[in-house]
């Protein structure tokens, strides 16, 4: 039987290593409670400044507007119709030409009206050379009718005297009655010739107006659109559309509004004329100055919203019908209204609030009340008061009471971060 002896060292060196763990953990604590040189633990215990940017409350003229999406409308738009059928001669435009009022667009065959006023002029003729026949008519029955009076009148004395007898005195005054029907007849014939020779007159008129619709005319100032009857087809009066112009300058833009700012439209509509800007969509450049001049007479139970109207001169024709445009609606300009940045304004469980920095470099929470936005910043109604300095970035890291520091330019959130990182690089390595 063997014994194995007991070899006591790998308890002595556990023993051993507890000893220098229990050293090194005393001494690094005690390390821990003296301190730092640097004293960058105590600066984490208490709490720093947070890094913020600030700007103050200004004040400026704000404009009152409503912004909304719109579309352009012509001014007026013309639908060319032939009025007198015939065969289309002659187009004198190119698709797409801006026209001026009075300018010859289509040429119609006008043989057949030329034609047809030569025969009413003929007619016209033929009446005024019978009407001049009854007028001679009418001065020698006059004549006639004057001397077979006279006769009358002598015999008639000479039966009062006893000369001749009653019946030869009657057959003159029976000659005398004949000749004034004649004179009555030829009167009546002459007022028929008259109106003969006025039907005339009148169907001379109605041809040459007629002929006159053989040359079409812009009748508005625009631009032309698709021609849509080539030369060479037959056109009917009245129902053959040929070409349709829209007039662009001046010209319509049409937007809606909520019903809710119906009051505020009609409050200053009476104190001025309200100026409204258009501008494309898809175009920077400045935008086109016009006046309200529309507002509908009812609202739109669908949709809760009016439907206005804007004029505007459109000189250089950047607006066009049928074009989608951002709008804006100038009611009012609020002269030193308070602004500020809108990055500046949070919200909150009970509504909108600032941080405003006070004396001791400590923010505070104030509730505000906002009224509108002018590009990037928004009008203040109630909360603040001209130059009060607000924070504008960095609100995450703030609370009440705490202090702040504004920012340097350069001095951005990863720069913020480095002295961090370096603490704890150097506590690793501890």
């Amino acid at each position: 039987m063997h014994f194995h002896p007991i070899r006591p060292r790998p308890r002595a060196g556990l023993a051993l290593s507890l000893l220098l763990t229990s050293t090194f953990l005393i001494h690094h604590s005690c390390s821990r409670e003296g301190g730092t040189p640097s004293g960058k633990g105590e600066g984490k215990k208490k709490g720093g400044d947070v890094p913020v940017s600030l700007t103050r409350v200004a004040t400026r003229s704000v404009p009152v507007e409503i912004s909304v999406i719109g579309s352009v409308e012509a001014y007026s738009a013309i639908t060319v119709k032939a009025q007198v059928g015939g065969e289309l001669t002659k187009v004198h435009f190119t698709e797409g030409d801006y026209v001026k009022k009075g300018d010859l667009l289509f040429n119609i065959d006008p043989r057949p009206l030329d034609a047809a006023l030569r025969q009413s002029e003929a007619n016209m003729a033929k009446d005024t050379a019978v009407l001049g026949q009854m007028e001679a008519n009418l001065k020698r029955d006059e004549a006639q009718e004057r001397f077979v009076q006279g006769q009358a009148d002598r015999f008639y004395k000479l039966f009062e005297q006893g000369i001749i007898s009653k019946d030869q005195a009657e057959q003159y005054r029976t000659s005398a009655s004949v000749a004034g029907s004649a004179v009555a007849a030829d009167k009546a014939a002459i007022e028929s010739a008259r109106a003969s020779v006025g039907a005339a007159r009148a169907a001379i008129e109605n041809v040459r107006v007629q002929l006159g619709y053989t040359t079409i005319r812009s009748p508005i100032d625009g631009r032309t659109g698709n021609i849509l009857v080539k030369a060479g087809n037959l056109v009917n009066a009245g129902q053959t559309d040929l070409t349709v112009i829209n007039q662009v300058s001046p010209i319509y833009v049409t937007f809606a509004v909520p019903e809710a700012r119906l009051t505020e439209v009609k409050k200053y509509m009476g104190q001025a004329k309200l100026a409204v800007f258009a501008k494309p969509q898809e175009e920077e450049s400045d935008e086109e100055q016009g006046v309200l001049t529309f507002v509908d007479n009812n609202v739109d139970t669908s949709t809760g919203t009016i439907r206005l109207k804007g004029t505007f001169v459109n000189a250089n024709r950047r607006l066009w019908p049928g074009q989608f445009v951002r709008v804006r609606l100038r009611l009012t300009t609020l002269n030193a209204a308070l602004v500020v940045p809108n990055q500046a304004v949070q919200t909150g469980q009970d509504g909108n609030y600032v941080y405003v920095v006070k004396e001791d470099r400590r923010v505070e929470a104030r509730p505000v009340t906002t009224s509108g936005r002018v590009d990037q910043d928004l009008v203040i109604d109630k909360g603040l008061e001209a130059g009060e300095t607000v924070v504008t970035d960095g609100h995450l890291r703030l609370a009440p009471g705490l202090r702040v520091a504004e920012r340097t330019k350069g001095s951005g959130k990863k720069g913020r971060k480095a002295p961090e990182a370096a603490e704890a690089k150097e506590a690793k390595k501890e």
